[in-house]
């Protein structure tokens, strides 16, 4: 959520060549098949990959254990909380920063102090969006982290398992969890940004 919402502010606050391709970049995994973006990271990570075993020099355990359920969560939903944030901090007035500057302010005890207190609802409904699009993340997570049950099986994984394997009626409580968490969750952001508005 840090790392993404910090990208949203950059973007929305700052004019650089190449700002178009970065914004691009950044959402791509929103557009791309998730197998697709799993593919990339088990790339990257693999023994022979930029991060793994034989370029680093030792092995950063990521595959195939919770750590990369998380990761793979992480970067499908990152797209999303950047989006949110930067259309956030797009509303906000940049003055308001100048003005605390002008008051002896530094740049972060404006932001601290004046800027996210006005950003905190949409904020809030980026970090909701981001963790219901982690919830249903399968594609990714399936490739680097495998479906492995209490280890590194995630909610969507484990309606598609007990889809395949037969197990409707499991099947059919695990879709109720997911279908009411993800109503509620969008309620709440719709109603953090309703109030924003």
């Amino acid at each position: 959520m840090l790392p993404a919402s910090a990208i949203g502010y950059w973007l929305a606050r700052h004019e650089f060549r190449g700002k178009s391709v970065v914004s691009a970049a950044v959402v791509l995994p929103l557009v791309l098949p998730p197998t697709a973006v799993g593919y990339l990271l088990l790339s990257l990570l693999a023994d022979d990959g930029w991060l793994g075993k034989s370029t680093l020099g030792f092995d950063i355990d990521v595959l195939f254990t919770w750590k990369a359920a998380v990761l793979a969560s992480a970067v499908m939903a990152a797209p999303l909380v950047i989006r949110t944030a930067r259309v956030t901090f797009e509303g906000i007035d940049p003055r308001i920063e100048a003005m605390a500057r002008t008051l002896g302010h530094s740049r972060l005890s404006a932001l601290l102090r004046f800027v996210l207190p006005v950003a905190a609802r949409g904020l809030g409904a980026a970090a909701i969006l981001g963790f219901m699009r982690s919830l249903g993340e399968f594609g990714a997570t399936a490739m680097i982290a495998g479906n492995i049950p209490g280890r590194t099986q995630t909610l969507a994984l484990a309606i598609w398992t007990a889809e395949q394997s037969g197990r409707d009626a499991k099947a059919g409580v695990l879709l109720a969890v997911a279908l009411v968490t993800g109503l509620v969750a969008v309620a709440f952001a719709e109603r953090l940004a309703g109030r924003r508005a």
